[in-house]
């Protein structure tokens, strides 16, 4: 039997109360303001919600010690109703030691992706779920408008909540225009047409609470010991899966999953989602056959190592949550639902306010 245990789903906010803009990691906003500014700009717009930065939101020159700072004061504020993390990073090893637990006493809804996967396994630790996405220098504050999909759950995860479908935009880029560069005020990246989800495992439907993230993140949070629980909390869970833009080859990817396998972390499972994978860079933009060749390598090596260790988990490759954009927000503890027979992907937002 599953120990699992609580999962809290916050309160939504509202319109015109506080959000909290974190550097929980790279503070980008000192280097590219313009984008920083606009996203601010749009978030007020699309939601009503009202952003106040941290002190340390422009600041590169900060420990995680003082980052972690805060984010424990974004927490612990009541005054603010929602957290939202500018970007990722590479160092949120360090910064989740610092973390108060006290300051979860009244939760409310973070957002972020990446590096933020360590403060969102650090929310699921204490109690408290998540959403994965949504780091607003991305996809606020980058390219002439925001996209759908990401306007949609944006609002589903700070205000609306709900069960929405969780749908393929039918377009993707890696990576966008250089932040330096004006016209990433007004410009997408080079997107192209996208492949069809790939599906396996049995022809069911499962729904569980999710829980994962960025493979290279989740990575570090078991060599340092953080996971925190038997492999049995997964039990019936649905398990997120996607890489970062360091784009890791295929083999690299089969052997965290292997690994993960043989501690008896993927058999618990009732599914696996995983993201499209980002293939490029603004460095190097293979051909669009090996762009193609690079995706379908990764796939094959999650559907393999997971049908081997998890043969009754539903599996669905392909989903635009990770480092790809547009980006769909999903439930980081929430519930997410997979229909492996009629090839559909739901997530549930928790309820409105």
């Amino acid at each position: 039997m599953s120990r699992r245990h609580t999962v809290r789903q916050p309160a939504k906010a509202r319109p015109g109360d506080r959000v909290a803009i974190v550097s929980t990691s790279f503070a980008a906003p000192a280097l590219f303001p313009a984008v920083h500014e606009q996203a601010m700009r749009r978030l007020t717009d699309l939601t009503g919600l009202v952003p106040v930065e941290f002190p340390r939101t422009r600041n590169l020159e900060v420990s995680p010690a003082e980052r972690a700072a805060d984010l424990n004061a974004a927490f612990a504020d009541p005054s603010v109703r929602a957290v939202c993390a500018v970007i990722g990073g590479d160092d949120q090893a360090e910064l989740v030691r610092h973390l108060d637990p006290a300051a979860l006493a009244d939760p409310k809804p973070f957002l972020g992706y990446s590096d933020n996967t360590g403060v969102l396994h650090w929310l699921w630790l204490h109690g408290v779920a998540g959403f994965y996405g949504g780091s607003t220098q991305v996809h606020l504050g980058a390219g002439p408008a925001v996209d759908d999909v990401h306007v949609r759950s944006l609002r589903a995860a700070l205000l609306d909540g709900g069960v929405l479908e969780v749908t393929e935009p039918g377009e993707s880029e890696d990576f966008g225009v250089d932040w330096s560069d004006p016209r990433a005020l007004t410009a997408f990246g080079e997107r192209e047409p996208t492949e069809p989800w790939m599906w396996s495992g049995p022809a069911r439907r499962v729904s569980g609470p999710t829980w994962g993230g960025c493979l290279e993140v989740l990575d570090a949070i078991f060599l340092a010991d953080r996971f925190g629980f038997p492999p049995d909390e997964l039990d019936g869970a649905v398990l997120l899966i996607e890489t970062s833009e360091e784009a890791p080859p295929a083999v690299w990817v089969r052997r965290v999953l292997r690994a993960l396998g043989e501690r008896g972390l993927l058999a618990p499972l009732a599914g696996v989602l995983v993201a499209r994978p980002v293939v490029s860079s603004h460095q190097r933009r293979p051909p669009a056959a090996e762009r193609a060749r690079l995706r379908a390598a990764q796939c094959d090596a999650v559907v393999e190592v997971v049908g081997r260790y998890a043969p009754n988990a539903v599996v669905c490759v392909g989903v635009p949550f990770g480092h790809t954009r547009p980006q769909w927000i999903v439930p980081h503890g929430g519930t997410m639902t997979l229909d492996a027979a009629a090839h559909r992907v739901f997530a549930d937002f928790g309820p409105a306010a």
